[in-house]
């Protein structure tokens, strides 16, 4: 493949997973606060600064305010708009976010009301959609709704196991809107999902562990879960980032 043949998006933690991305050749980011809740909204000075240092590579923001599920409330949609105007206001390139009933359907309302604010920016639906019933129905829908592209593994743990579902959802999708693989796509297995699923569109992290420089801990308090590991960062790094790329060349 030639490189103007697919599309890469860097899901990045922090403003350095950012630069770091851009340095190893990344189309965008989504930039993403709360990683282990599966990713949540970014503060205002992640957001300004990742837009001042991203020249080459396009920046798109994650507006979900909370961890858990992608049904919400009436006060949580009124603060994802105005995160939505925010990002808008800082000359962000897109949003991503997605909204469900409670019956696991596409909540036509709450998606529309939020892209009502989008303007000229872009807007994925993240991986809400691998929670969703009816996945074809459901694509159907966020098409109708103007979403430039969905971000989903095939409604499986990981995009290698989802191959099957993204085949068809990106033959349904045709020149509608974009079907991005993501969850689980490395350098070891982004040639196959390309080859067994034909989407050009993919969505990793390429993160790895950075030790941090402390040189002292208290073994005996945790500022989060009890266990968890608190003395080590996960960022992204522009070899791996290469290298994944390198392998659809």
């Amino acid at each position: 493949m030639n490189r103007n043949e697919f599309e890469i998006e860097v899901c990045a933690n922090s403003v350095e997973s950012c630069v770091e991305a851009q340095l190893g050749g990344a189309d965008r980011v989504e930039l993403c606060a709360g990683i282990p809740e599966g990713g949540t909204t970014p503060s205002y000075g992640e957001i300004k600064m990742a837009r001042r240092l991203l020249k080459a590579t396009r920046l798109h923001v994650i507006i979900r305010n909370r961890g858990g599920d992608f049904l919400y409330s009436p006060l949580e949609l009124e603060r994802m708009a105005m995160d939505i105007d925010l990002c808008r206001e800082l000359g962000v390139d897109g949003v991503v976010f997605g909204c469900l009933t409670p019956d696991g359907l596409i909540d036509r309302e709450a998606n529309a009301m939020l892209m009502q604010h989008v303007g000229r920016m872009h807007a994925t639906f993240h991986r809400a959609f691998d929670r969703c019933r009816q996945p074809l129905e459901a694509l159907e829908e966020i098409a109708a709704l103007g979403f430039d592209r969905i971000l989903t593994s095939g409604q499986q743990p990981t995009a290698d196991q989802g191959v099957a579902l993204l085949r068809q959802l990106n033959e349904r999708a045709g020149q509608r809107l974009k079907i991005m693989a993501g969850c689980g796509v490395n350098e070891r297995n982004i040639a196959m999902i390309r080859r067994e699923t034909g989407v050009s569109n993919f969505h990793f992290s390429a993160r790895e562990l950075q030790p941090s420089l402390m040189k002292y801990f208290n073994p005996s308090v945790y500022m989060g879960t009890k266990g968890a590991e608190e003395a080590n960062v996960m960022l992204t790094t522009r070899q791996r980032v290469k290298n994944t790329i390198n392998q659809l060349l």
